[in-house]
């Protein structure tokens, strides 16, 4: 059995006296320094009588997510018109109102985990995409959570999901073996145009006259033209018509991002790819421009009216003219890989710059137009949505941190008789394979006596086992990634059982991945 000291260092010499981990942990207003640990007073929990499952269900309601699995932008969206974002987590949508913090859910009925999903342009719809065999795409009723649509067009998995401007189609790209694309009249339930892609496409964008749509991926950018394939009235499903970006010298790079332009750049469209390059087509899908965003890796991006954010490696997120390709500013990085949360109690500490820090990478960005927000996913699944309307003075609206790999235990923090808890009264401790053991509290009431990081609302501080932070960025093979995304994650690191609340708090707890 491992035990973790005050620096986070794993210790097998179970004889020693282990100095605790609670420096850091957040404390009472007005109180100096963490009290002694206290004698346990455990209240007693009462047993439930036997209920029939249907009625446990009745009683018992997701209140939050704590988790996130969206792997690029097709698992982020906002719906343009309240700036509502929502992203993926399992088999669960949740659509998260930042203002408020608070969270709704929408449960995909097949308990099949979600790939891919997208805001209808009114805000009143969300398309699905699913993995495994005979994936659906489904279209749910944001208002009344429930499913409206299901479509089945695909064999093994769906990557990415799109309305049209219009909301008169959708469109479904599958995984690299299922090779469909689909055109669907969703209202109708019928596949209007098909085509089969032979590469791997990553992303999608509608422009936004709904006239086309391109689809980017390994050496593949293609144009699809909906007037001409659906204007003939025919019975049945006719052939997508497609036609292949011109790109020139650039023919061999996986472009990972595209963006059709919006107002006065709606001719245009930008894609980002996988070596760092920003591109510009024109109408005549010829790459008219491009520029070298001088990072290691990129990996996705977005556009407003009149900007084009690309988001890179090292927690870098560029900003770009979208008229010029102008290079403007970045926008403030992430907390570091490592980052005691605990200690971050006052604005400025989101600035301080750790020397040779490492910073999760940017994997997906999407942007409110109402207010004027980027939100950013980040590769140690943590999500931080920016105000960027003043690109030189750029603030965070809302952030958290979540587990970057399977969550292995829960544990209960316990109720305490008297006053000398270590943690408020209802939190809870988990631990995962990205090696960490992280204190959670869901109360949100503005008369508490603990006070809140700037990291988040319910993280209450984060132990880093070993000091490891090597699993922290999410490298396991997502379907359809193929090699791009690091080598796959070994399951048995990590930290799989906490002996107690207690003993997580002095550092004591189970890691896998040795005797």
């Amino acid at each position: 059995m491992a035990a973790v000291g005050s620096g986070g260092y794993a210790r097998n010499d179970a004889g020693e006296k282990l100095p605790s981990v609670m420096a850091g942990v957040p404390a009472r207003r007005g109180q100096s320094s963490p009290p002694p640990a206290p004698p346990i007073c455990l209240r007693r929990r009462t047993r439930l009588s036997t209920a029939s499952e249907e009625t446990v269900q009745n009683r018992v309601s997701l209140e939050k997510v704590l988790g996130i699995t969206a792997q690029n932008s097709s698992g982020l969206t906002c719906d343009p018109g309240t700036g509502h974002v929502a992203y993926l987590a399992g088999c669960v949508v949740v659509i998260l109102d930042p203002k408020e913090n608070k969270q709704q859910h929408i449960f995909n009925t097949a308990r099949k985990s979600l790939s891919a999903l997208a805001f209808s342009p009114d805000g009143k719809y969300i398309v699905t995409g699913e993995n495994g065999h005979r994936p659906a795409v489904r279209i749910w009723d944001v208002e009344e959570k429930n499913q409206v649509a299901e479509m089945l067009g695909h064999k093994y998995g769906v990557a990415c999901v799109a309305f049209s401007p219009n909301m008169k189609h959708i469109v479904s790209m599958g995984y690299q073996h299922d090779m469909v694309l689909n055109v669907w009249d969703w209202k109708k339930d019928i596949v209007v145009a098909s085509n089969k892609v032979s590469c791997r496409v990553i992303a999608l964008s509608f422009s936004e006259d709904s006239s086309y749509f391109v689809t980017v991926g390994n050496r593949h950018v293609r144009f699809w033209f909906l007037e001409v394939s659906t204007e003939t009235k025919v019975t049945s499903t006719v052939p997508l018509v497609g036609r292949s970006g011109i790109l020139g010298e650039l023919h061999n790079n996986i472009f990972c991002g595209v963006a059709c332009g919006r107002g006065r750049m709606a001719g245009s469209t930008f894609c980002v790819s996988y070596s760092g390059l920003l591109c510009q087509f024109n109408e005549k899908r010829v790459l008219e421009k491009w520029i070298n965003l001088k990072v290691s890796l990129s990996s996705c991006l977005c556009v407003s009216q009149e900007l084009i954010f690309c988001g890179c490696t090292d927690g870098i997120v560029r900003i770009f003219q979208a008229h010029s390709l102008h290079y403007l500013a970045n926008l403030p990085k992430p907390h570091y890989l490592g980052v005691d949360v605990a200690q971050g109690l006052e604005p400025s500490f989101l600035f301080h710059r750790k020397a040779e820090a490492v910073y999760p990478d940017t994997v997906a960005l999407t942007f409110d137009p109402i207010h004027q927000w980027l939100s950013c996913v980040y590769k140690d699944h943590s999500i931080y949505i920016w105000d960027v309307k003043d690109i030189n003075r750029v603030g965070k609206v809302w952030s958290e941190l979540f587990h970057s790999s399977y969550v292995w235990n829960v544990e209960v923090y316990p109720e305490f008789e008297d006053q000398r808890a270590c943690l408020p009264s209802g939190s809870f401790l988990t631990c995962s394979s990205d090696n960490t053991i992280r204190f959670w509290n869901l109360d949100s009431s503005p008369d508490s006596h603990w006070q809140k990081n700037i990291f988040s609302n319910t993280l209450l501080k984060v132990v880093y086992v070993e000091n490891d932070i090597q699993h922290l960025q999410d490298m396991s093979h997502f379907p359809d990634r193929g090699s791009e995304n690091g080598t796959p994650m070994d399951v048995k690191a990590g930290v799989r059982v906490m002996q107690d609340p207690r003993a997580a708090l002095h550092g004591r707890a189970g890691q896998g991945g040795g005797p």
